[in-house]
């Protein structure tokens, strides 16, 4: 019996060049109110996750975005801003807005740090949602370093609560270069099950795990981002800045031989795709292997949609007045 992941090949739909796609999202996104050159980027960013087929962090954010953007819940044209800087470490504010723009500047900084010190660190701070941890972890892979994005955001825990409500669902990614394989991205939650009182009394420590997990990203991505400073709690133009992110890159060269490490890589790596896949799953991986596959194959085929998202892209694009392409692929339905 196959295993039916959230994010993973749909079993039916239609197939769309993501040039297309990414010429839609860029229309939505103007019209909500950004600038050319935020709309692109967000274009690019989510069609690029939906090309990995991590839907839940691609075009299905449309619908949660968009409205808040229009009610003026988030800043759509945000002035990023950096507020302290070392040689190691920065901190950026994100001006109310969308946490992809001050995170990709974090990002850029703290590589540059790191291929000149070794390691850089930022956190990010008074922003919204900064959609998938990958977006920041892989841009490391193409300066030879490993990269680290935690987030979290602002939320009261009551008394009434069970402890793991603490954790939430605060993500992490790791992103480590490869040779000629796949390289290695964890990009997940810290919710690991979803709590109930039975399969708690049978499985404990995956709970146990999660909370540590998540207690762990709430700390960096969270408190040490600032999310909890008294300004941004109840920002004065009514944004809802509740999020906040810490960003890290680490220089493999600083540690050993580029070459070598890929070399070592490549040899782990290899050896885990040729073992037995776990049941239900076409081929082994590791982390982030079966997106890089996906990449590849959805860039020369197009991106695979269900008829469910399908429906709630048009949805979207219909209350903005915006066209979508999907007509005249039709004929690529699988």
């Amino acid at each position: 019996m196959k295993v039916q992941l959230r994010n993973y090949l749909p079993t039916a739909g239609i197939r769309v060049p993501a040039v297309q796609m990414r010429e839609l999202v860029a229309a939505l996104f103007s019209r909500a109110g950004m600038g050319e050159g935020d709309a692109t980027l967000m274009a690019d960013l989510l069609v690029q996750n939906d090309l990995r087929c991590v839907f839940s962090h691609g075009t299905r954010k449309l619908p949660d975005y968009l409205p808040l953007l229009l009610q003026g819940q988030i800043n759509p044209r945000p002035q990023i801003r950096v507020v302290e800087q070392t040689s190691t470490t920065v901190v950026i504010d994100g001006d109310g807005g969308l946490g992809y723009f001050p995170c990709l500047l974090a990002t850029r900084l703290v590589l540059a740090k790191a291929v000149v010190r070794g390691v850089g660190a930022a956190t990010t701070r008074n922003h919204f949602h900064f959609g998938a941890a990958g977006n920041y972890s892989r841009l490391a892979l193409e300066h030879n370093c490993i990269g680290l994005a935690t987030s979290a955001h602002r939320f009261s825990l009551s008394p009434e609560n069970l402890v793991l409500h603490a954790a939430d669902v605060s993500p992490l990614s790791i992103a480590v270069p490869a040779g000629t394989q796949p390289p290695l991205v964890l990009d997940m939650g810290a919710g690991l099950l979803s709590y109930s009182p039975d399969l708690f009394a049978q499985y404990p420590a995956p709970f146990f795990k999660g909370l540590g997990l998540g207690a762990v990203f709430m700390a960096l991505g969270g408190v040490l981002a600032g999310i909890w400073k008294p300004e941004f709690q109840h920002h004065p133009a009514g944004w809802t800045s509740n999020q906040g992110a810490f960003i890290a890159a680490f220089d493999v060269a600083h540690f050993m031989d580029v070459a070598e490490f890929k070399k070592e890589m490549d040899r782990y790596i290899g050896q885990a795709r040729a073992a037995q896949p776990l049941p239900g799953i076409d081929r082994a991986e590791l982390a982030g292997g079966l997106e890089w596959a996906w990449e590849r194959e959805n860039t020369a085929l197009g991106i695979p949609y269900s008829d469910e998202h399908r429906h709630l892209i048009e949805k979207v694009a219909d209350e903005f007045s915006v066209p979508t392409p999907f007509g005249p692929w039709e004929h690529t339905r699988f």
